[in-house]
């Protein structure tokens, strides 16, 4: 009797329980299915007859609604290995809720869409077509967004400039691979920096390029036979795992992805293209001389690859955008963290080794506010209500807003290089001073292409175990003879560093072509020192991206370099530092010094490199300061 007391005393307390009987939650596409109309391998057709792979997520019910819009070069197939991969299907179902179509849809030559594919060659008719497509659908309300980090965000400027009525707003995140030139900014999709060749696309070409003599399926399936095989073949082919901290030292360049045994492709023909090759303009790039009138969320961060085209082409689209609607309706936000890392930001964001403090934003709030304004006529109080740039600054460790960028109150405040000729290594003597200095002197390292300075940190992504992207100290680095350190007094206030940063730099050489790298760090009392940002510059472009011009052995030149971006508060104490060198690599590819190709070479040339200051010389670099 008391057995049976006590079972039931259990059973009544474990009904009484907010717990109580509770079940396992259902799979997310049982929980799809429940709300939405799943329809999987639309092959959507193009005006060619390709028909690209489409899966469509929509509210059930008669009701039109608006239509969130991905396309990506990625896998997003519903299964692999025998397994169901639910990322995609989480994605639609968050916006099925929210009363939006979720439409997810390879590249032509991607997995299951047909056709041949080109990295950003991808013919833009083919975003218009899909609009097309999408704007007449029963269920559709005639109203288009585009989501997506940095392949799934790439291509929408270059889409937006077709002008179709359908698309009403963007959320670009990470997109500088899209960005082509803007301005002084000419890197092609991030091919190039100031000239010199980016090496992510290496690495990551290597495990994303088909190789034309891979099996494909034959075109024109039936989308029920597609939905059958989908089950057991996605389609992605397995790449073995490549070391590319030694991958990326192969010579010559063009050979990379073959000497690791990986895939023919559109590598092999790119790698030989100059910065302003006329295949550059076909196909996805976006270029400044390109019509841009759509509302636009930016999304950058501060180490991606590219932050500074980024930011760039947000101030093109505001100042120049066709209408006045879409002047006034860009806005921005710069977050601290790497290559399409937002939503990890944490209380305690770090980022390589720094901690930048509480980087947490609410982007699901954000990024539905703007799509309910654009796609659904409503007004919130969440965009009506934000800055046109919100962006972060590390070291105070604060979200900070403007309506401009770099904001209002930012002084262009230069620092001038300054020794007495040895400011090789942080040992040196090298200075950062307020004032230009009335003696010349200069400062000589050597540059051997064989022997280069490796890239620790950095402003990067997509370069497997070669470079960690971040804030990392730099101290050790700043032992090799051939890096020059300039470095300002401990500041006597703090002082905030918000915009774009300008660096004029003399410099002489005994080649025909080399390299001028920088790197601005931010260097504590205790003597880490985090890098910033960090640029380069080919000097044979140093005239222009469409000719090369060479230096006579010994003549000064005044070089130019790429801007850099940041925000970052300096603290009382703290000092600024800025490295020069000629190489950061892999982060760039390493100039052979002998002005030839580069990616064809084996061998090349140690150069003497020297850097001018003062005098008629005024080597300096110009920081956007905010005072505080």
């Amino acid at each position: 009797m008391r057995s049976i007391l006590r079972i039931l005393a259990i059973l009544l307390f474990l009904s009484a329980s907010p717990l109580a009987f509770s079940q396992e939650e259902k799979p997310v596409l049982v929980q799809l299915e429940e709300v939405a109309i799943v329809d999987q391998k639309v092959m959507m057709p193009m005006r060619d007859g390709v028909r690209l792979a489409t899966d469509i997520y929509r509210p059930k019910g008669d009701q039109k609604v608006p239509v969130v819009f991905s396309r990506t070069p990625y896998n997003f197939n519903t299964y692999g290995n025998g397994e169901m991969n639910t990322r995609t299907l989480e994605t639609a179902l968050s916006w099925v809720k929210k009363g939006y179509a979720y439409v997810v849809q390879n590249e032509r030559g991607r997995f299951f869409s047909e056709g041949d594919w080109d990295i950003l060659g991808t013919p833009l008719t083919d975003s218009y077509d899909a609009f097309e497509w999408m704007s007449k659908q029963a269920w559709s309300n005639g109203k288009i967004g585009l989501l997506g980090c940095s392949s799934t965000a790439e291509w929408q400027m270059a889409a937006a400039s077709l002008k179709h009525p359908a698309l009403a707003a963007l959320v670009p995140q990470g997109y500088g691979a899209g960005v082509g030139r803007i301005g002084q900014f000419q890197e092609q999709g991030n091919w190039y920096r100031g000239g010199a060749g980016q090496m992510l696309f290496t690495a990551w070409l290597y495990s994303t390029q088909h190789d034309p003599m891979a099996p494909k399926l034959p075109e024109g399936i039936a989308q029920k036979d597609l939905l059958r095989l989908q089950r057991f073949y996605d389609m992605a082919p397995e790449y073995p795992r490549v070391d590319w901290k030694e991958g990326l030292s192969h010579l010559p360049v063009k050979d990379i992805i073959k000497n690791a045994n990986g895939p023919m492709g559109i590598y092999e023909e790119m790698i030989t293209r100059k910065p302003n090759d006329p295949k550059w303009y076909q196909g996805g790039l976006y270029h400044d001389d390109m019509p841009f009138d759509t509302p636009s969320m930016w999304f950058v961060s501060w180490y991606d690859v590219s932050s500074s085209p980024n930011i760039a082409l947000y101030n093109h689209a505001r100042q120049n955008a066709i209408s006045q609607m879409a002047r006034e309706n860009q806005y921005l936000i710069i977050a601290p963290v790497l290559h399409c890392s937002y939503t990890r930001a944490s209380e305690n964001t770090i980022i390589g080794e720094r901690s930048v403090g509480d980087a947490r934003l609410n982007y699901d709030e954000i990024i539905t506010a703007w799509f309910d304004l654009w796609l659904k006529g409503k007004e919130n109080s969440t965009i009506s209500n934000m800055a046109k740039v919100t962006y972060y600054t590390m070291g105070s460790n604060q979200w900070q807003t403007s309506d401009v960028w770099p904001p209002a109150e930012a002084v262009m405040t230069p620092f001038f290089l300054d020794s007495e000729g040895k400011a090789n290594t942080r040992n040196g003597d090298g200075k950062l001073v307020a004032k230009a200095p009335k003696k010349a002197h200069q400062d000589t390292f050597k540059y051997d292409p064989m022997n280069p300075v490796n890239s620790y940190g950095g402003n990067v992504c997509c370069t497997g175990n070669a470079v960690q992207g971040g804030a990392f100290d730099q101290s050790e680095m700043e032992l090799r003879d051939d890096i020059l350190v300039y470095t300002s007094a401990p500041l006597e206030e703090g002082v905030e560093v918000s915009g774009f940063i300008e660096s004029y730099l003399y410099l002489s050489s005994d080649v025909k072509d080399t390299d001028v790298t920088i790197k601005l760090i931010d260097v504590y009392p205790d003597g880490k020192a985090y890098n910033l940002d960090e640029t380069i510059q080919r000097v044979r472009y140093r005239e222009g991206y469409d000719k090369e011009v060479w230096m006579e052995n010994g003549k000064v030149y005044e070089i130019k370099m790429t801007p850099m971006s940041t925000s970052n508060y300096f603290e009382k104490g703290h000092r600024i530092r800025i490295e020069v060198s000629s190489s950061n690599f892999p982060r760039f590819d390493r100039n052979m010094n002998t002005g030839g190709n580069n990616y064809d070479e084996t061998e090349g040339k140690v150069a003497t490199n020297s850097i001018h200051h003062g005098g008629k010389m005024q080597s300096r670099i110009v920081l956007p300061m905010i005072k505080k």
